[in-house]
This record gives structure tokens, C-alpha cells and sequence, in this order.
């Protein structure tokens, strides 16, 4: 999965703002900007994020 694209899905969805989500899903607003901009997730950080969205469509 590709962890960009499976938020911006999750937002469009949604319709949460960024930094929400960033910050309810790893307790960091700026993370969906920071990977627009090359951030490099980590596999911790891949794991909590992919977390979040599938508990959300529980």
C-alpha cells in the first residue's frame, strides 16, 4: 500500500483536514504535509497510520 495515497483516499473521504488526521493518527499535524514534501515514513510509522485508517472503516 502506498501510505500517501491510502490518506489522501482516507481524507477525501472523509473530509478531514490534514492536520487532524496527522494528529489523531500518530500525534503529528504536520505529517501528511511532511510527506507531500518527501518525508520518509518509517515502518513503525507506516504501521500506525495503516492502523488508524482500517480501525476508522470498522
Amino acid at each position: 500500500m502506498e501510505l500517501l495515497g491510502a490518506i489522501d483516499r482516507y481524507l477525501k473521504t472523509t473530509h478531514m483536514p490534514e492536520t487532524k488526521f496527522g494528529r489523531l493518527a500518530v500525534n503529528d499535524p504536520r505529517l501528511v504535509g511532511d510527506l507531500r514534501r518527501g518525508r520518509e515514513p518509517g515502518p513503525e510509522m507506516i504501521a500506525r497510520v495503516t492502523a488508524f485508517i482500517k480501525g476508522q472503516h470498522a
